[in-house]
């Protein structure tokens, strides 16, 4: 900020790290607003990099860390300020902004943000923080508020009805009554967004420590169903899948409060449960064999989810190996029962299973089982993928619940 200004131009400290201060939080990441060009930031800095064709941004590299640089972005339904500027904003059929690298001023560019507590601006030369959409009021009433009118908002960009309920279920703020109302009815322009951007908002919905609040949110606003229908559909219907996925979230979090790793694939894995469960038994009843049709069902929900929430490999192939083996691992009268804790899933597997009986699910004591059985036999687990790679398993001890041990 200092060189920026030292060249001519303003530059603030802006959006969360702001919040974050000014609720007595530690930052995790710090963005800077700028009236500079994504150029001349570019020239400023030799470690620095231009990235971005919807939003152009520049990513300057201090150390380790990287600093997001932005320029104040303008209206761009301003005929005069649009044809002002060095480009210009295009729109879908639906409203959705394509692309938007229309510049302005720092009222702009605050005007244009997403939320209120996210519009809120430190000047570090005068230590004065600037607010000019009343966010400062909101945090102080523990509210999420949409800058401007909900309903253009969310129809520029859907995905900002997944940051309201993310922020609100982080903050533990409520969302105020003229943001939420909306989000029914434009929930399905999420349709619209593509699926790699989708799965990355999975994961700072489920895998930042506030799942279990991300869900019911999701849920009360009819959004989960869009990311994740069939479950949504399924969990509706059932007490146990609900228990599961509440479950899930909670371990999750928990996991993330003692600092310890998550990975997407065991949590998508129980999100994706009750989806496959179903489709196996259905492929049963109709005359398959147990471990294929289960096969054949993790490929099914898995090759229809991607359609909406694009799944990485890297995540989806353990995921399948984990349900296959919820089939493998209830037959302990097998003569290679042992074998089955060398499998390179098996520390999943059985976590899973494990979650399934906190569940509520009468597994007929199969968690116990396997837990005796380890403690008999103690094998060192290892996994190949570096993905999935776990730190080495404590021998013996007592039944625990599931700790997403793919992070391990």
């Amino acid at each position: 900020m200092a060189r920026l200004r030292d060249e001519g131009h303003q530059a603030y400290l802006v959006g969360g790290a702001v919040r974050d201060l000014l609720l007595g939080n530690l930052p995790k990441d710090f963005d800077v607003a700028t009236d500079a060009t994504p150029e001349e930031v570019r020239a400023a800095f030799r470690n620095s990099r231009i990235i971005g064709r919807r939003f152009r941004i520049v990513h300057v590299r201090q150390g380790r860390e990287i600093i997001e640089v932005t320029t104040f972005r303008g209206h761009h339904d301003d005929p005069e300020g649009a044809a002002a500027a060095p480009g210009k904003a295009q729109r879908s059929s639906r409203g959705l902004l394509l692309r938007d690298n229309v510049y302005g001023t720092l009222e702009d560019d605050a005007l244009r943000r997403d939320l209120t507590v996210n519009a809120l601006y430190y000047d570090s030369g005068t230590f004065e923080v600037l607010d000019h959409v009343n966010g400062t009021q909101d945090l102080a009433r523990r509210c999420i508020r949409v800058i401007g009118d909900p309903w253009v908002r969310y129809r520029e960009d859907p995905v900002r009805m997944l940051r309201t309920v993310r922020f609100a279920a982080k903050l533990q703020f409520e969302i105020h009554a003229d943001s939420s109302e909306p989000i029914r009815d434009l929930a399905p322009l999420l349709d619209d967004i593509p699926s790699a951007r989708l799965f990355d908002e999975f994961g700072k919905l489920f895998l930042s420590g506030n799942g279990e609040a991300t869900l019911g949110l999701l849920n009360d606003l009819s959004l989960l169903e869009r990311l994740f229908p069939e479950t949504a559909y399924l969990t509706a219907k059932s007490p146990l899948y609900e228990s599961m996925l509440e479950c899930t979230m909670q371990n999750t979090d928990e996991r993330i409060r003692e600092g310890k790793p998550v990975t997407p694939a065991f949590t998508l894995a129980a999100i994706l449960w009750p989806a496959v469960n179903e489709r196996r038994k259905q492929l049963e009843e109709q005359g398959e064999h147990p471990i294929p049709s289960m096969h054949s069902a993790g490929q099914e929900i898995v090759a229809a989810s991607c359609q909406r929430i694009a799944i990485p490999k890297r995540f989806s192939l353990p995921m399948r190996e984990i349900w296959e083996m919820q089939l493998r691992l209830g037959n302990t009268r097998s003569k290679k029962v042992v074998e089955q804790l060398k499998k390179r899933r098996f520390r999943a597997a059985y976590d899973f299973i494990l979650l399934r009986e906190q569940a509520g699910e009468d597994m007929d004591g199969l968690g116990k089982f396997w837990t005796e059985l380890q403690e008999q036999h103690p094998v060192e687990q290892h996994d190949p993928d570096p993905a999935m790679r776990r730190r080495p398993r404590r021998r013996g001890g007592r039944q625990r619940g599931p700790r997403n041990s793919l992070a391990d």
